[in-house]
């Protein structure tokens, strides 16, 4: 689980948007990069070369 307040300041590195976390796959996701952060025991791996092409289904869905 994500600290609220961390999550309210964390953006993407990529595209500085705000990232939105989906518990399920427990990953940060950021719409406007299209990329998917992991989280490993409790912490945001906020690295471009860690992230994940999020696909459009999953971009679509999250609208």
């Amino acid at each position: 689980m994500i600290d609220k307040k961390l999550l309210d300041i964390l953006v993407c590195p990529i595209s500085k948007a705000p990232v939105i976390y989906d518990k399920s796959k427990n990953e940060l996701i950021c719409k406007a990069s299209a990329l998917a952060y992991p989280v490993r025991d409790g912490i945001p791996v906020m690295l471009e070369s860690e992230a994940r092409q999020i696909s459009l289904e999953e971009k679509e869905q999250l609208r």
